[in-house]
């Protein structure tokens, strides 16, 4: 089990090239990946994205790629010839028209903008390869550290769940013993009631009977109990699963919480009362873990 929130970073040389990839990531209810490439290398985001979606499935992503490169097959640097010409022209123009004694040296003109130009060369096949290796090697050390980093945070987050899941268990084990009481709790209220009520006239016991019977069917609890023992059981085993498992368990805790909220309806009593109330804001903590889960 995996958390969504994670950092790796890689850094790989070769062929007189570095790569620096960093991966961030953070909660989020779909994969929503942003790769982040120079310019140059935009045509590598296809190849980036493939690679990462391997590994990761949910969470908001953020990807940087940072690019070095030592290959004078990289760059192709070049000067303006017209444009030369141009300066050099109205520069010998304005010696003589002022009478300067100046030389027109190398270094002037190139200081002058757009002379001198350094653009990305045309790459052969070969070097396309080496570019996407180099990378790729970048992506999976970035990758490595990323997962390592999910996975330990997924290792707390499954160690809290199972741990409520505990608590939860113990609490629907109290709210189990205390239902069939209910039942005949009412049952005694409802005579000691009619007893006050009638004084000495005789009390018709079948008529309770029913009364309590009746109590007892709209206050039983045993079905939801029993989906909320299999909703426990569910949950210890799906932190188990080596799967993204963040939406169902979303799902397993609305479940449980509905099962919860129609025992909460259905009793009439205080103490059921009482625990139900803990039962959800136990429930409701695990929700929130669960946010954060891939």
């Amino acid at each position: 089990m995996k958390s969504m929130t994670g950092y790796g970073r890689g850094e790989y040389i070769q062929y007189d090239r570095k790569f620096i990839v960093e991966i961030k990531s953070v909660n989020h209810r779909y994969n929503d990946m942003t790769i982040k490439l120079p310019r140059t290398l935009a045509v590598y985001e296809d190849m980036v994205k493939k690679l990462l979606s391997k590994e990761i499935f949910r969470g908001k992503t953020d990807v940087y790629v940072y690019f070095e490169t030592y290959s004078k097959k990289d760059i192709k640097i070049d000067f303006n010839e017209v444009l030369a010409d141009g300066y050099y022209q109205t520069l010998t123009a304005m010696k003589e028209r002022f009478s300067l004694n100046d030389n027109i040296t190398l270094n002037l003109l190139s200081r002058f903008p757009d002379i001198i130009s350094v653009e990305k060369a045309t790459e052969s096949e070969e070097e396309k390869q080496h570019i996407a290796e180099t990378l790729t090697h970048a992506c999976k050390e970035a990758l490595k550290m990323f997962i390592a980093m999910r996975e330990k945070e997924g290792a707390a987050l499954k160690d809290d769940i199972y741990k409520k899941s505990l608590i939860i268990e113990e609490m629907v084990n109290k709210v189990k013993e205390r239902a069939p009481m209910v039942a005949q709790e009412y049952r005694q209220r409802l005579t000691e009631k009619l007893a006050e009520l009638l004084e000495n006239t005789e009390i018709d016991e079948s008529r309770i009977i029913t009364e309590a019977m009746i109590f007892a069917d709209k206050a039983c609890i045993d079905e939801e109990l029993t989906r909320l023992y299999s909703h426990i059981s569910q949950l210890r085993s799906i932190i188990n699963e080596t799967v993204p498992v963040g939406r169902k368990l979303d799902f397993l805790v609305q479940e449980m919480n509905r099962e919860v909220n129609t025992i909460g309806s259905k009793s009439n009593d205080l103490d059921i009362t009482n625990v139900i109330v803990s039962l959800k804001s136990e429930i409701e903590k695990i929700r929130e873990q669960i946010q954060n889960i891939e």
